[in-house]
């Protein structure tokens, strides 16, 4: 019993103790705008945790000044500068880095707008804090940028991972999951293409909230199913995965906008970011499948046990975000 326990409930657990944390981990964000031979914009976004900025900056050439006084503002989740630079030549060719990203947690998304040029991407990390700028950036620059960001995404945000294995927890039969996650893929593709083109909105705060909901609400109907009061989850599970799936698209939509698409290649960065979503999740879902049939050979009772455990674990998760981020715009 202790085996299949450790092997149901420590993934689990692992994932908890760094739940918060995790969801909270956002990408930093530079944008550099060409406005003129040797004159550009500069937007920085320095994500907060725990209420303080996250020590960290764009560091440029030696030969590039601020010019004037740098603007700041706080908005959700970060605070936003802005400034003036110049430079004695074009930043073609050189190299900008984010200081302070190495010893950080967290990754920073560049974009760079050269004057006459195609819109240059650059995803860095705590290994990788320099870029080239460079001259005549790749489609496949795009590709690679807004996939890995797709998969960072889901196999970052626990709520929707919680979300799957709830789900999967669920469905008996490989027609059913199939459906299921099917319906679920097609939703959140729906509303995630349709917010980040601007075609519906939300406010990005309920909607956190509601995915919680989510959560919460296939714990109970599992603890429910137990006592042999079997609910919708259970009779039509594409259903209720499509539904709450339109809410979660909502959620990728709000982490897509915090690091915004490349003017001239918007098509294809959306469709890379959802590509890397969709990689994640399945990753995701093959990973569990796996360790059911490792612990296929267990007593059925133990296996009971460990789901129930398990549910009341994810329930009690669920719940305190659901408080959390109730409070977070109720409050």
């Amino acid at each position: 019993m202790k085996k299949l326990l450790y092997l149901l409930l420590g993934p689990l657990l692992l994932l908890s103790s760094q739940a918060i944390q995790a969801h909270e981990i956002k990408p930093a964000y530079l944008e550099i705008n060409e406005t003129g031979p040797g004159a550009y914009n500069v937007v920085w976004k320095m994500p907060i945790r725990g209420g303080i900025p996250a020590p960290m900056e764009p560091a440029f050439p030696q030969d590039c000044n601020a010019q004037g006084e740098k603007l700041a503002r706080e908005v959700t989740g970060a605070i936003l500068q802005s400034w003036r630079l110049l430079c004695s030549g074009s930043l073609a060719g050189r190299e900008v880095r984010v200081e302070g990203l190495q010893h950080s947690m967290t990754d920073a998304l560049a974009r760079i707008s050269l004057m006459e040029l195609p819109v240059q991407t650059v995803r860095l990390t705590p290994k990788q804090h320099t870029f080239t700028v460079s001259a005549a950036p790749s489609v496949m620059e795009v590709i690679s940028t807004y996939f890995i960001l797709g998969v960072e995404h889901i196999l970052l945000g626990i709520d929707h991972l919680l979300f799957v294995f709830a789900l999967l927890l669920v469905v008996i039969g490989w027609r059913k999951l199939v459906a299921t996650i099917t319906a679920f893929t097609v939703a959140h593709s729906i509303t995630l293409t349709a917010a980040t083109l601007g075609v519906v909105s939300f406010p990005q705060a309920p909607v956190e909230a509601i995915i919680a909901l989510s959560i919460l609400f296939l714990a109970v109907e599992i603890v429910r199913a137990q006592r042999g009061q079997i609910g919708l989850s259970y009779r039509k599970p594409w259903l209720v995965a499509f539904s709450f799936g339109l809410l979660h698209g909502f959620g990728f939509a709000g982490a897509l906008s915090e690091v915004g698409l490349p003017p001239t290649e918007i098509p294809l960065a959306l469709l890379f970011f959802n590509v890397g979503v969709e990689a994640g999740q399945l990753a995701f879902v093959l990973g569990v499948v796996c360790l059911a049939f490792l612990v296929k050979g267990v007593s059925e009772r133990y296996r009971q046990y460990a789901r129930l455990a398990t549910t009341y674990a994810i329930g009690s998760l669920a719940m305190f975000w659901t408080i959390e981020r109730v409070a977070s715009f109720y409050v």
